[in-house]
C-alpha cells in the first residue's frame, strides 16, 4: 500500500472527528496523504452563502492542502501525513518514491474524474445515488444489511458534495428509501448493492 511505503518517514498530524484545519495551519506544505480516516476540502461558493465539498479523501488518498477560504474536515477521526516541498523533492529523487507519489497522485485524479462526471447527471435522485455509490466504493464497509457507509453523513453533507440544496437532497433520500437502495440507520447508511455491483473488490467487513 502506498501509505504504508511512507508513513514512518513522513510527519503526521492528527485530527478529531468534526476537527477542522485552515491554510494558514499548513504552511510550507505542499501535499497531503491520508494515512486514517476520512476527510474533506470544504469552501464557500463565490458570490453565495452556501458551501461545497470539492474533495473526499479516505485512506491512501493525496490531497492538496486547504486554500484561501478552504478547510480540511475530518468527518472521522483521521491521520494526514505532510510533505512540504523540501520533502517532495527529496522524494523524487528516489525512483522507487517518485513512483509511489506518481501513482498515488494518478489514483486520486481518477477519482476526481469520477467524481466530476456524477455531478453531471441531470436529475437529483440520480446524482445522489451516484454519490453514495461513490463514498460506498470507496470507504464503505461490508454489513448484513449491505455495503455500510461508516461515518456521520447529514443532508447538508451531501448536498455540499452534489451541489443540490438540503430539501432537494431529503427528496432523494426518501425516494432511494422507498425503492430500497439505501437503508437509514441513525446517522449512517447502508446501500442495498453488493460490492461487486459497485465494481470494487477488498472491501473491509464490520
Amino acid at each position: 500500500m502506498i501509505v504504508a511505503e511512507l508513513t514512518e518517514r513522513l510527519p503526521s498530524l492528527r485530527l478529531a472527528a468534526g476537527s477542522s484545519v485552515q491554510t494558514d495551519e499548513l504552511d510550507g506544505i505542499e501535499l497531503l496523504i491520508v494515512d486514517d480516516g476520512l476527510v474533506v476540502l470544504r469552501g464557500a461558493v463565490p458570490g453565495s452563502a452556501r458551501r461545497a465539498i470539492t474533495c473526499h479523501a479516505g485512506r491512501g488518498a493525496f490531497v492538496l492542502p486547504p486554500s484561501e477560504g478552504e478547510s480540511l474536515v475530518a468527518l472521522t477521526d483521521a491521520t494526514v501525513l505532510t510533505i512540504s516541498a523540501e520533502t517532495r523533492d527529496r522524494l523524487l529523487e528516489s525512483p522507487q518514491d517518485a513512483r509511489v507519489l506518481v501513482d498515488g497522485l494518478a489514483e486520486s485524479l481518477r477519482r476526481k474524474h469520477a467524481a466530476l462526471a456524477s455531478l453531471a447527471r441531470l436529475h437529483h435522485v440520480d446524482r445522489v445515488r451516484e454519490k453514495l455509490m461513490e463514498l460506498a466504493r470507496e470507504h464503505g464497509r461490508v454489513g448484513r444489511d449491505g455495503i455500510r457507509l461508516d461515518f456521520p453523513l447529514t443532508h447538508d453533507l451531501l448536498g455540499e458534495m452534489t451541489g443540490s440544496a438540503r430539501e432537494t437532497v431529503t427528496r432523494a433520500l426518501d425516494e432511494l428509501q422507498r425503492e430500497g437502495f439505501v437503508v437509514r440507520q441513525g446517522r449512517t447508511y447502508s446501500l442495498r448493492v453488493s460490492p461487486e455491483e459497485l465494481g470494487r473488490n477488498g472491501f473491509a467487513t464490520l
